[in-house]
């Protein structure tokens, strides 16, 4: 779907809207959020992305709606991928760096993670995977993905 903000230099942009080769797979989409895993090649089945549809640098960028809407769509989220990853926590970080949509990652933490990474190094698992240091079951990741996806479409946030 393109939102009215859509930029067709925007990488987030195209991707939000389906024309990009990105091979992350979208599980939830409405007019203000898209949650997708990050990419089949992950350091942890069930890494996912919460992306704004629109082009918002951070949370101080968000308008009204997006604000109010936030805290309890990733509250949900975030239990939904606990409930299908089983795992302990879910890490949310954001820095939105690298694209002009707020987007934070939700990371499952189970009681064992590829190179017994915890916390902040759990983003050295993107670069591990890259690099083929850490393999990652795909089979795994498209399990929890559909069943992420089956849960959110049975159970969507709080609009």
């Amino acid at each position: 779907m393109r939102h009215d903000s859509y930029d067709a230099t925007c990488g987030i942009c195209k991707t939000n809207a389906g024309e990009s080769d990105s091979q992350a797979v979208t599980v939830f989409e409405h007019d203000l959020w898209i949650v997708r895993q990050i990419g089949p090649d992950v350091g942890v089945p069930g890494w996912m992305m919460l992306v704004t549809q629109r082009h918002a640098a951070g949370p101080a960028h968000l308008n009204d709606r997006e604000a109010a809407s936030l805290g309890p769509s990733l509250r949900h989220f975030e239990r939904v991928l606990e409930q299908v990853t089983g795992a302990l926590r879910i890490y949310t970080a954001t820095m939105n760096e690298s694209a002009p949509h707020f987007h934070c990652h939700m990371v499952p933490r189970g009681e064992t993670m590829p190179n017994d990474v915890f916390g902040w190094d759990v983003f050295d698992l993107l670069r591990a995977t890259g690099a083929g240091e850490v393999s990652v079951d795909t089979a795994e990741v498209a399990r929890i993905t559909e069943a992420y996806r089956v849960a959110l479409a049975e159970s969507p946030p709080p609009s």
